[in-house]
């Protein structure tokens, strides 16, 4: 398997071992947050299709792709199919060295697997066990399965975003998905430090719905106070004047002024305008927010006439908030990037080299190193096994012959 190179690094989660039977999102993203922070994550997949998404996205090696890589980073891979028999009991057989179990089978499902909490606690009394679903355990529609998509137009994520007088819009990434696996993170961290102090184990529940709906934010509170939908601003704030995407004379760039010493650099310094923030309807940004429509064209035609980068230069002298709108394949390939070492290439056994997201965290100034590169399907069945439940190599080709797993070539 690729391993990045050594690097001293005391994790946080170091000798914490997460059972991660989840796919596709949500699941994922919180195991990889996990394994991030120094977790031993083992992830299982069945033996034949692995992950749903080994076939999402463009394709790298023969059975990563894209879209799984962006998952499932500083994990193992085993196979085991868990609609049999012998798969479970090997999930029983391992469970007394885990300490968290995260999955996101359907309402019920993981009960008749046999993996249900209270299956599991009671043979780990102390496991901090997972579960993410689409919609609340204890409401009438917790059996349905849940997708980002269909949670962001219920949740109402769809008609916040995107210009007025518009189609309701998705978000470009799966945002409910994306926010549910790093609150799933989050409490889970809760639960292993709480367990730490008291010994006790935790049933996490965590369902996109409830965070689809957290992430409207300040919106949901307006739309609560107003009785109505909120207006819909596109690349503009709702609450905040000027703050959006502007077209200079040679490109888009975003202008955030976040207060009204900014608003006066602006127009004194940056567009040489000063009798703008001395109109009383301009000068404080309760006033701009009220008389936006008035406002927000003047400051269209006056930035249209502006180079870019001159337009950057003065507001960077002048502390206001700004920046180029880069296309993504030039943001992964700035200098910015490069220097900040977020995107690292590794070595790939099929592709001989693959992109991966080097973990967001520092400590004590440190990124986090990237240890091990997407897993390819089932890599680390033979060894995990051997390790852990000291299997047999007879007994792990039994198994394989069965259709329970599947093993790597030795």
């Amino acid at each position: 398997m690729a391993q990045a190179q050594d690097q001293e690094m005391d994790f946080p989660l170091e000798g914490v071992r997460v059972l991660d039977l989840s796919r596709v999102f949500a699941g994922p993203l919180c195991g990889q947050v996990l394994a991030d922070f120094g977790a031993e994550v083992i992830k299982v997949e069945h033996p034949g299709r692995g992950d749903d998404t080994r076939d999402w996205g463009m394709r790298i090696g023969k059975t990563e792709t894209t879209y799984y890589n962006s998952m499932n980073r500083n994990k193992r891979s085993i196979t085991l199919d868990l609609q049999t028999p012998e798969g479970v009991q090997l999930v029983h057989d391992l469970l007394p060295q885990f300490d968290v179990v995260i999955h996101n089978f359907k309402h019920g499902g993981a009960e008749k697997l046999g993996i249900g909490y209270e299956q599991l606690k009671a043979i780990k009394p102390d496991l901090i066990y997972c579960s993410v679903a689409g919609y609340n355990s204890s409401t009438p529609e917790a059996k349905r399965p849940g997708y980002d998509l269909v949670i962001q137009a219920e949740a109402g994520l769809m008609a916040i975003n995107g210009e007025a007088g518009t189609p309701p819009l998705k978000f470009g990434v799966a945002v409910v998905d994306l926010m549910t696996g790093m609150y799933a993170a989050q409490a889970v961290l809760a639960a292993l430090f709480r367990r730490e102090r008291t010994g006790r184990g935790r049933q996490v529940e965590l369902s996109l719905y409830d965070c689809g709906l957290g992430i409207n934010g300040y919106y949901a509170l307006d739309a609560m106070l107003l009785g109505h939908d909120t207006q819909r601003y596109g690349n503009a704030h709702p609450s905040i004047v000027p703050y959006g995407m502007f077209e200079a004379a040679d490109g888009p760039l975003i202008i955030a002024v976040g207060n009204n010493s900014q608003f006066d650099k602006f127009c004194r310094q940056v567009v040489m305008r000063p009798d703008i923030v001395e109109n009383p309807r301009f000068a404080t940004n309760v006033e701009r927010a009220k008389n936006r429509l008035e406002l927000l064209p003047i400051m269209m035609a006056i930035i249209a006439g502006f180079e870019r980068e001159v337009l950057l230069e003065r507001m960077a002298a002048c502390g206001i908030p700004s920046g180029r709108v880069a296309g993504l394949y030039d943001a992964l390939t700035s200098e910015r990037t490069k220097q900040a070492g977020v995107f690292q290439q590794m070595p790939h056994p099929v592709a001989g080299q693959t992109w991966v997201f080097a973990p967001p965290y520092r400590l004590d100034g440190q990124r986090l190193p990237i240890r091990n590169a997407p897993p390819t399907l089932g890599e680390g069945t033979r060894e995990v096994l051997q390790q852990l439940l000291q299997l047999p190599e007879a007994e792990l080709q039994a198994l394989q012959a069965k259709g329970v797993l599947t093993l790597p070539q030795a």
